[in-house]
């Protein structure tokens, strides 16, 4: 394995749902799966690129989302791909309905409860990533929003 490459996940709840996104065709890796939003960290500041993310990926403002949660980073190792992520988990709250205009990296998108994405093809981990920022119940470690 190469060392871990850095990406950020963005979950976006609103009234108690979780924004999902299936990655489309055109996409390096896990088309068809739905995913939050995510990106490669191409910087220093996780934060920064999560919302920038947001914005690219769904056309929601950073003054839409209010930051409720900081994830602590986890390993995800995809023997398949050879490759070792390493993802920077947020949650943000939109108090209220933001309109979702997708891009290119994805065919479509859900508002679902936390615990309904048992029971949907996924990116690697993805429940881990909504423990790991508190938007589903379980273990995980947090920090609290800045």
């Amino acid at each position: 394995m190469t060392a871990p490459v850095h990406v950020v996940t963005a979950v976006i709840r609103h009234r108690g749902r979780v924004l999902l996104l299936r990655r489309s065709a055109r996409v390096g890796s896990y088309s068809g799966c739905w995913a939050a939003v995510s990106g490669y960290l191409e910087g220093k500041q996780p934060l920064e690129q999560a919302l920038r993310e947001v914005g690219e990926e769904t056309g929601i403002a950073a003054s839409a989302l209010r930051l409720v949660r900081t994830g602590r980073p986890f390993e995800v190792v995809d023997a398949g791909l050879g490759r070792v992520w390493c993802v920077h988990p947020f949650l943000f709250e939109a108090d209220a309905a933001p309109e979702v205009k997708l891009d290119w990296e994805h065919e479509d998108y859900r508002w679902v409860r936390p615990s309904d994405i048992e029971g949907l093809r996924t990116v690697p981990r993805l429940a881990d990533a909504l423990r790991a920022c508190g938007a589903l119940p379980g273990t995980g470690t947090l920090q609290p929003g800045e």
